[in-house]
């Protein structure tokens, strides 16, 4: 069997195809995965012996350039456009794809696998793009909801028309130059008849849907392995566990001193912070002990051996602390992440910050609730009930639909 696994985005787009793939070839399928050619999503794919198609431009580089919204349908264009010369490639004498990543991507990969006649599966890392009558949509860049309109049906109807008019156009284009019809709604193209939700049920529970049959097969994660550096475990062995602090993908926090905030925070506390640099290039704010700074790290293992994880509630970073029974601070920035920093607080597992622009007064309020001995119980009770087997269930359902 031959699988083809696309997207374009961040790492939070990449990082569960890793766990998929590398259960896929556990079970003796042929893998290859589209993504953005950024070096670390080349290495982590490299690490399970899977290639990388590039496709498009770094998504790092594009992510800090911060192109305004109104650039989005050109960019869409774009990014459609590189699916269907990358995708068409690589899925040349493949069983199945897997779209996912941003709509557009999404969407252009899908138009190849319909145009090769390849069976193909829709995902989604957090149910947010799914219309549901129990929640309103996430508005565009540049394109916000009438305030006076409530309804959440007639919300999901307005995104709807908003994606039409961001990425109807790119999409039809590049479909006909390939041959296909277009496409009257790219949302429910997208989304097609059975999405698959990859996130775990505890942590992010998909509620039922007449409108919707949607497949929720817990979280992709790779085991990760990978030994800590021998200087995280020095300063890790040389006093009490220390807060992490780090905010992923995110490029431009609200706060320009955000490390400088969150160390401060973290010494009120009486801990040592370890503080890692991500697209936001964190750097140490001083020269005294107590504060390490790290790169690329194993936050699996990591996870398990801090106080707490301040972060700003990407998917990925999320689920991660949460099986580590880690007391969370989440500062959400955009999209999703307000919903994921909410979930955190309904559980009892951590705190979420109002808004993302933290002070050192309002963060150090958060980690006290963070830090207090309740919370921890809980972050550890709800660690025992997140899924573990959620890119081997994936997997498994894409062997057996294709008879294997």
């Amino acid at each position: 069997m031959r699988v083809l696994l696309s997207t374009y985005g961040s790492r939070g787009d990449v990082e569960p195809l890793v766990g998929l793939a590398a259960r896929l070839r556990e079970s003796g399928a042929q893998v290859r995965v589209c993504a953005p050619p950024d070096e670390d999503f080349a290495q982590r794919l490299a690490h399970i012996d899977v290639p990388l198609v590039p496709v498009g431009p770094s998504a790092r580089a594009l992510t800090v350039a911060a192109p305004p919204p109104s650039s989005l349908p050109e960019r869409a264009a774009a990014v459609i456009a590189g699916q269907l010369e990358a995708v068409t490639a690589a899925a040349e004498g493949c069983d199945v794809l897997v779209a996912t990543g941003m709509l557009p991507a999404a969407a252009g990969a899908l138009s190849v696998a319909e145009k090769l006649g390849i069976r193909s599966v829709s995902v989604t890392f957090q149910q947010l793009t799914l219309p549901s009558p129990g929640r309103p949509p996430l508005a565009y860049p540049g394109r916000p909801f009438p305030p006076e309109v409530t309804d959440n049906r007639v919300l999901w109807g307005l995104d709807a028309e908003s994606i039409n008019a961001l990425f109807g156009a790119a999409l039809n284009t590049n479909r006909a130059s390939i041959g296909l019809p277009p496409v009257d709604d790219v949302r429910d193209y997208v989304i097609g008849d059975r999405p698959w939700l990859a996130t775990d049920p505890v942590l992010d529970p998909w509620q039922e849907s007449a409108d919707l049959d949607v497949v929720q097969t817990g979280a992709w994660i790779l085991p990760d392995r990978r030994p800590l550096p021998a200087g995280l475990e020095a300063f890790l062995a040389a006093g009490a566990p220390p807060v992490y602090v780090g905010f992923g993908s995110m490029p431009m926090l609200a706060s320009e001193d955000a490390a400088q905030v969150a160390v401060e925070a973290v010494r009120a506390q009486g801990r040592r912070a370890v503080v890692a640099r991500g697209w936001a290039g964190l750097a140490p704010v001083d020269d005294r002990g107590d504060c390490y700074v790290v790169g690329e790290v194993n936050q699996q293992a990591l996870f398990g051996r801090v106080a707490a994880v301040v972060h700003h509630g990407g998917a990925g970073t999320t689920t991660t602390a949460t099986r580590a029974g880690a007391p969370q601070v989440v500062v959400p920035q955009t999209a999703d992440q307000p919903y994921w920093a909410g979930r955190v607080a309904q559980l009892g597992i951590g705190v979420a910050l109002d808004g993302p622009t933290p002070t050192t007064e309002s963060l150090s309020a958060a980690l006290r609730t963070a830090l207090a001995p309740e919370t921890r119980v809980w972050a550890t009770a709800v660690a025992t009930v997140i899924r573990t087997d959620g890119a081997a269930l994936a997997a498994r359902l894409l062997l057996d639909a294709s008879g294997r």
